[in-house]
Order: structure tokens, then sequence, then C-alpha cells
């Protein structure tokens, strides 16, 4: 019971980030989980995927409401990312505990340090229409579909499906920078179509560890109801959080799970 308790106060903080970011939640599940309730990274990916699946369903539903979500451009990142689930899914199961474990720990650095990077720097709001390979049709309020764009979209969902299957992370922190990058969306677009193609991805990559019998649902239940009610929890107070300080906040953290995670690989 004190396991279930912990499993969904735990979920309720990923909930929680992926509200206010969009990206950064999902990648620190797998550490709230290894260290939380000792579980390996192996153990704690499917897990995590489950949770930071359904926060970002329910968020993305929300933002669909709220004519937030892109659903077409996450329908396409999102099946592209299913499609290279399962390819991270073998190449997880083909390492050891330890380079995985440390695999993970190089992944949460780069993240975090990006993080804190950006939520100093000032965004950059030079580059004009012809920059960017998606923008939108102030006619329709759609993104104009091309080549370049599709193109840019389905290499950020392989991306995101190869970190999801191999490592148990939504995919955000490849997501959100893409779309950022490539695109002319205001912020909370970009989350909510982030979200949107998390709940995709990660649905893939947890199908796979049902059918396998690799998934811990006895944790995973209770993770994924907290992480619902953190989502649910973390949009009320979107509006009143400044998002760089946020955003450095959260590369700290996830910097320092990121060392600890690698410490206790190594003396394992």
């Amino acid at each position: 019971m004190e396991a279930q308790s912990l499993a969904l106060l735990l979920g309720g903080l990923i909930g929680l980030a992926l509200a206010l970011t969009g990206a950064g939640g999902g990648i620190l599940a797998v550490p709230l989980l290894v260290f939380g309730l000792g579980l390996s990274v192996l153990q704690a990916a499917p897990v995590a995927l489950v949770a930071v699946g359904l926060a970002a369903a329910l968020g993305a539903g929300l933002a669909l409401r709220e004519q937030q979500l892109r659903y077409r451009a996450a329908g396409l990142i999102g099946v592209t990312g299913v499609l290279a689930a399962p390819v991270g899914v073998w190449l997880a199961h083909q390492l050891p505990p330890t380079p995985l474990s440390l695999l993970f720990a190089a992944v949460l650095t780069h993240v975090a340090l990006r993080m804190i990077r950006e939520a100093r720097r000032p965004a950059d709001l030079s580059r004009t229409r012809e920059q960017l390979p998606c923008v939108l049709n102030p006619e329709q309020g759609r993104l104009n579909w091309t080549a370049p764009c599709a193109r840019a979209l389905m290499m950020t969902g392989a991306l995101s499906g190869l970190m999801s299957g191999a490592l148990g992370v939504g995919g955000g922190f490849v997501i959100v920078p893409a779309l950022t990058r490539y695109t002319n969306l205001d912020q909370r677009s970009i989350v909510g179509t982030s979200l949107g193609v998390i709940a995709l991805v990660s649905a893939g990559s947890v199908s796979i560890a049902a059918v396998s019998g690799t998934l811990l649902w006895p944790v995973a239940l209770p993770f994924a109801a907290g992480s619902g009610l953190g989502i649910l929890a973390g949009r009320r107070l979107a509006h009143r959080i400044s998002g760089p300080q946020l955003r450095q906040l959260f590369g700290v953290v996830s910097l320092g799970a990121a060392v600890s995670l690698a410490l206790k690989a190594l003396s394992a």
C-alpha cells in the first residue's frame, strides 16, 4: 500500500510537469521510479510510459477542445513515432542494465543543459516565414503542408519513437524544440500538439510492453492515476507561472537526476 501511495504521488509530479512544459516531465518519470520505488531502468520505462501517455492524452484532449492541438501534425509525427518505437524497445533489451542507465543519464543531461540554456536565452523572433518549413496559413489558420514540412515532422516522430521505446520517455523533449524550430506555432499550440504526439507514441510502446509481459501493472496503475490528476491541476497553474523560470528549474532538477542515475549505475 505504501508503494502504491508513493507511485500515486510521483505520478502526480510527472503530470504536473507535463502540463506546465509539454516536455521535461516524461523524462523525469524513469529517474523517479528508479530512486523512489527501486525499479531498474528497463522495468521503469514501460511504467513511466503508461503514466506519461495517460497524462498526455488528457492534456491533448483539453488542448483539442481549446483549438490548441494541431491534430494533423500530431498524427503524422505520432504515426511515425509508433512505427519507430519497436526498434527502440528492441535496442533497450539488447543493452545490459548499466550501459542502459548511463545512456539514459546522458540523454537526460543533454535535455537538462538545453533547458537551462534556452531558459536564459531570449526567443529568436528574427526568422521569417520563408525560413521555416512549416508555417500557418493566415487565412485558414492551418499549417501549409509541403514536402520539407512533412519531412521535418516525420524525422521528429522517428526520433521521439526511438527514445520512447528505448528509454520509456514520451519524447516531448524532442517534439517541443522541433516544433519551435520548424514552425511558427505559438507556445500553447506547441505544448498541445506535443501532448497529442506523446499520447500516440506512448500507446504504441505500452502495447508492446503489455503484450510481452514486461509491464508492472501494480505500479503502473497508481502512477498513471497520479499523472492524470497532476496534469489537470497543472493546467490550472500554467497561466500563473513564468515559462522560462519554470524550464530553468526543471533543467536543474533533471541535471541532478542525471548525475544521481549515472552514479547509481556505476556503483552497482
